[in-house]
């Protein structure tokens, strides 16, 4: 076992917490130990949910240990149905519990409750977050939903699969699809998990077809629904323009509707631009992209074919998807990094300079670290990558979201360089006071030189004049100039970088 500081996805436990908070009159009975309760932040601090999960923990001490736990879950479940007399519940073992070996499934059954209850095997050391996601969402759908004689169907209706709680989007993601559904005369018989009961996932066989949305928590779910019940579906995914359009294309084949009228009014200002003459800045600009496999392949394509951006690393920590990020960086013409190792992501990146990062919050945290623009599009997530605005990755709506977050870090970048060009500028420069205080100068601050970062045996020290200088590097390649500099100085025991030194290193390293 590996110790790790960030992980990008939580135990299997949390992934099943992630659905039971989704639905509604379904409650989880889970197997744990003080300590273990961390998750309930989760959704009251990062999703804002306006009430803790339905989540009953048996949270048994050390000094139970000597004693029955078994018994301590027995009565925790009991305790859970007459409580909240859900409509169905589920039960399972935190990574903790799990070497107690209690039976959590067995010790439920033996009570007889007069609802579903369904066991949870929820390997812990094995298996992660969305795994146990999906897992938990087949187990419901295959124990809710049985196999029957296929009811008559409305060709043009369909169950939106996939949404949780603490999904990045899947609120606003749904809101989209909706719409658009609607929009082609297509009805939404149920959406699950977010907003469903257990009795709506007896409702599931009714409709034509079924949309995944997040193949990370449905595609089991669709698959054993196509199986049981002859239902077809559809796991593109609608990001960006071109991905909503096929999207909508695939959606109208099997509903059998016309998708004209519905692609002709797409309102999406992302194709505009990346036709204009402003998007010539960014032709061309590196793109590293990380995250789960679904938003990462969506965000690729949109970087690259929409907005004309060059893709320098293309990886996933959902091993589970590996083949289909591995095809999609092959369609690049690079290598597919895929690792659940945010220290090995940090090195593909710091080798690959890109100009701009898209992935988790932890890349957020490494590409600061590097000095490079970074924009958040998939979990794991940070409190500001939850808005209370509606902000859809899915959808033109979501087309015209994407191209803000990929476009503005580089936007804020190109700023920030052009300041640091006119720094010395007689107008501009920080001794300037602003123009509607008459421009003024200010007083002139006590100038040091600045010592970088060195070895013990061999330190270097930069000039002022030659930190000044570096200052006019671009942003994105800046970090790079003074690590090759100093290096270039160090192996010529130069104890000072001046201006020439600077252009010196330049000339060494373009050869």
């Amino acid at each position: 076992m590996q110790l790790t500081l960030w992980t990008y996805e939580g135990p299997p436990h949390i992934g099943a917490m992630r659905v039971a908070t989704a639905m509604r009159g379904l409650h989880y009975v889970l197997h744990a130990p003080q300590g273990d309760t961390y998750a309930d932040l989760l959704f009251t601090m990062i999703e804002r949910h306006g009430a803790r999960p339905p989540v009953t923990y048996t949270t048994f001490q050390a000094r139970d240990l000597g004693a029955d736990t078994a018994e301590i879950f027995k009565q925790a479940v009991a305790a859970a149905y007459g409580r909240f007399r859900p409509q169905a519940m589920i039960v399972g073992a935190s990574c903790t519990a799990e070497l107690l070996q209690d039976d959590p499934g067995g010790l439920s059954k033996a009570l007889g409750l007069p609802i579903p209850v369904i066991p949870l095997e929820l390997p812990a050391y094995q298996k992660k977050e969305n795994w146990g996601a999906s897992e938990t969402f087949y187990r419901l759908v295959r124990t809710l939903a049985p196999a029957a004689p296929a009811p008559e169907r409305l060709r043009a209706s369909c169950n939106i699969l996939g949404p949780t709680s603490l999904g990045f989007r899947h609120r606003d993601d749904l809101r989209e699809v909706r719409g658009l559904l609607g929009e082609l005369g297509i009805a939404v018989n149920v959406v699950a998990p977010l907003g469903a009961t257990p009795a709506d996932l007896g409702r599931l066989g009714q409709a034509g077809f079924n949309v995944v949305l997040y193949p990370e928590v449905a595609r089991s779910a669709a698959q054993w629904l196509e199986k049981a019940h002859g239902q077809p579906f559809v796991e593109i995914a609608p990001i960006g323009v071109k991905g909503t359009t096929a999207f909508i294309e695939a959606v109208a084949a099997l509903a059998g509707v016309d998708p004209a009228p519905v692609l002709e009014g797409e309102g999406s200002r992302l194709p505009w631009y990346a036709r204009s003459v402003d998007s010539t800045y960014l032709t061309g600009k590196r793109v590293f992209v990380f995250g789960d496999a679904t938003h990462a392949v969506a965000a690729a394509r949109v970087a690259t074919h929409e907005i004309g951006f060059a893709l320098v690393g293309l990886g996933t920590y959902s091993r589970e998807f590996a083949r289909e990020v591995r095809a999609e960086a092959t369609s690049h013409g690079i290598e597919a990094l895929i690792t659940d190792d945010y220290l090995a992501v940090e090195a593909a990146i710091a080798a690959a300079q890109p100009e701009l990062v898209l992935g988790t919050q932890m890349e957020r945290h490494v590409a600061k670290k590097l000095g490079i623009p970074c924009a958040v599009i998939s979990a794991p997530m940070h409190v500001q990558d939850v808005p209370a605005r509606h902000a859809p990755q899915m959808g033109f709506e979501g087309a015209n979201v994407l191209f803000d977050t990929f476009v503005h870090p580089l936007m804020m970048g190109l700023e920030e360089h052009l300041l640091a060009m006119f720094r010395d500028d007689p107008e501009f420069h920080d001794g300037v006071a602003p123009s509607h205080l008459g421009g003024r100068p200010r007083e002139e601050a006590e100038t040091v030189v600045v010592a970088a970062a060195a070895t013990a045996a061999t330190p270097v020290v930069w000039s002022i004049e030659a930190e000044r200088e570096l200052k006019k590097v671009p942003f994105f390649i800046r970090g790079k100039a003074r690590h090759n500099t100093e290096r270039f100085a160090r192996e010529r025991a130069l104890p000072l970088i001046t201006v020439e030194t600077l252009y010196d290193a330049k000339a060494h390293f373009s050869r």
